[in-house]
């Protein structure tokens, strides 16, 4: 049979060592496929070069097994988009097409694609929605690292996520580490809520705040983005690029993403990981100090967490919140 997969970038030898694997032939490289040619028995690098590929995964106990068809061919295209895109946006910058551009507008050029320069210290009011886009268009079509954002209201309307669902996976899909705080809001509105998930089954880290958050978007911790006036967004919005301030603003953000929680799971009955590790330390540990240092966090954090976790099960104190963590069988 021809490699079929061969234009998604696989060999013909990883495609014939898949096709094995999904035929629930051996999967341990140190025993052959069964009923396949010699010259088919799986070696490390090539079971791990699948892994890596997105056709395979690695179970705890060493094992490898193959990804779902669907899965599989949806992580190639990924994967070719990735390098695609990597290959136009190397092409795009050495042409300094985007510069070139922004000369036909006589538009400052966005700092991201200079060299630094007393402009990129500055900040710059950009009046009305139209103009705020056109902001993140430019400064995501720049990042490389970090993706910052906080949404006070805490509800996206249908307009707003087509417009950011595009920015958002285009990050995602080119390994920027992406961070949302939402307002509480977000928890009751089914539209938001579904979304944050769907951001989160790619990578996004999302998280909920029950305090007042500040509406602010940050880029690789170069420029920032914050209202003129928080009470009326629609005015339009700040452009920062000067470090000492984005550096003040990368502070908030951290503090606010502290005393945010994590976005809840489809079953808001069961516990995170971060709340299931607590209760079991809980049950332990007599002093926050030793509870936090065993879990690797500080004790702020800490306790944070377990406040959350008591107003999740309606505890009076800690005693009555690892019993009912037990009733519920949060506990193993």
């Amino acid at each position: 049979m021809s490699n079929l997969l061969e234009f998604l970038g696989v060999s013909e030898r990883e495609d014939r060592l898949y096709r094995a694997l999904l035929r629930g032939e051996s999967c341990r490289p140190d025993l052959p496929p069964q009923g396949t040619e010699k010259d088919t028995t799986p070696a490390e690098p090539e079971l791990t070069s699948l892994v890596t590929l997105g056709l395979a995964t690695r179970t705890p106990g060493g094992a490898v097994r193959p990804v779902p068809p669907p899965r599989a061919v949806d992580a190639l295209i990924d994967g070719r988009l990735r390098l695609l895109r990597e290959d136009l946006e190397g092409e795009v910058a050495q042409r300094a097409v985007i510069e070139s551009l922004f000369m036909e507008r006589q538009t400052p050029v966005p700092p991201h694609s200079r060299n630094g320069g007393e402009n990129d210290r500055s900040i710059t009011q950009l009046h009305g929605i139209a103009a705020v886009r056109e902001a993140i268009d430019e400064l995501t079509f720049f990042a490389r690292a970090e993706d910052l954002t906080t949404e006070p209201n805490g509800i996206l309307t249908k307009e707003s996520i087509a417009v950011s669902h595009p920015i958002n996976m285009r990050l995602l899909r080119r390994g920027v580490r992406m961070r949302m705080i939402m307002g509480a809001a977000a928890l009751e509105h089914e539209t938001t809520l579904s979304y944050m998930r769907k951001l989160a089954s790619h990578g996004a880290e999302v998280r909920i705040s029950h305090l007042p958050i500040e509406r602010v978007i940050i880029i690789d911790r170069t420029a920032a983005l914050t209202p003129i006036d928080p009470a009326r967004t629609s005015r339009g919005a700040l452009l920062v690029r000067e470090p000492g301030l984005v550096a003040t603003l990368v502070t908030l953000y951290e503090r606010m993403w502290e005393a945010a929680e994590e976005l809840p799971g489809e079953d808001t009955d069961m516990p995170s990981d971060t709340e299931r590790k607590i209760l079991a330390v809980l049950r332990k540990a007599d002093k926050d100090e030793s509870a936090a240092r065993q879990l690797g966090m500080s004790v702020r954090t800490y306790r944070k967490h377990l406040a959350i976790i008591m107003r999740r099960l309606d505890a009076a104190n800690r005693v009555e919140a690892a019993l009912i963590a037990h009733e519920k069988s949060w506990l193993s």
